[in-house]
């Protein structure tokens, strides 16, 4: 149960880290959203079999991370803990696609295990990406980043509300698995069979407390228009910021870093 408490307590820290004031937090949402939005287009843009040349890209994420005082080891448990869905992508690569690309002495690398490894790259860039996005403008600021850009605002309204009831789902399943643990005794109890029980009840109660706070929200003028408290405007240095970025990435596309700092390094030595 402390697990889960602690677990619940860190599902809000992209919020509080949101509220920080540094030079990346005070830039505008549209500029922090258009730059990650051509970072991941460029990023799934490369092969299945590339997997050196994406590696420059880890800039992005780690540079924000480092402006924003986002800390590294927040950003990695999160991408950890999504990291089994990337895998169950690509676990049947390495028995369905048997062709010998290249070889480490004895070793044969197959295509099969070089698109895995891409895929677990381009998981670790775009995921990464979007946390930090999420954890320098607040999920709320990139909803409303996303409405001044032109998205529907009725997939904006959907979107956020999806996004607050994470945090119903998660304080009523701590209220649930809270309840159990009080009518067991030594671990003893209700086992396995009422899992089905209680994930219907965890519904029902999530549903009835969102109603509820959606029937105040109400109350208090809520009229399906998004409201920021603190609204930006864009900037010569949100543009810079957006071009700048761009720039990067679409001459990272078009050139293998990778490749030629290794040229540039072997032709040192040589």
């Amino acid at each position: 149960m402390n697990a889960i408490n602690i677990q619940a307590f860190d599902f809000g820290a992209l919020d509080r880290l949101s509220r920080q004031n540094t030079p990346v937090h005070r830039l505008d949402g549209r500029a922090k959203l258009l730059t990650t939005l051509i970072f991941i287009v460029t990023v799934v843009s490369f092969g299945r079999y590339e997997v050196s040349s994406m590696m420059p890209f880890l800039i992005y994420p780690v540079a924000l991370c480092a402006l924003g005082n986002i800390p590294f080891s927040f950003l990695v448990r999160k991408i950890l803990l999504v990291a089994p869905f990337a895998v169950l992508i690509g676990v049947f690569n390495p028995i369905l696609d048997r062709q010998i690309l290249t070889s480490l002495g004895p070793l044969e690398i197959t295509g099969g295990w070089v698109s895995l490894a891409s895929i677990m790259v381009r998981f670790v860039l775009t995921v990464g990406a979007a946390l930090t996005l999420v954890a320098v403008t607040g999920f709320n600021a990139v909803c409303a980043a996303m409405e001044k850009l032109g998205a529907p605002r009725i997939f904006v309204m959907q979107l956020m509300f999806l996004y607050r009831y994470l945090f119903v789902l998660m304080d009523e399943s701590i209220r649930l698995v809270r309840a159990r643990a009080l009518r067991t005794f030594n671990g003893k109890g209700p086992g396995f069979h009422t899992f089905g029980s209680m994930v219907g009840h965890l519904l029902l109660r999530t549903l009835d407390r969102a109603q509820r706070i959606h029937m105040a929200m109400r109350c208090r003028g809520f009229s399906g228009e998004l409201r920021v408290f603190k609204p930006r405007s864009f900037g010569l240095g949100d543009a810079a910021f957006v071009l700048g970025w761009s720039v990067l990435f679409i001459g990272m596309r078009l050139f293998n870093l990778t490749r030629l700092i290794g040229e540039m390094v072997t032709g040192f030595f040589a």
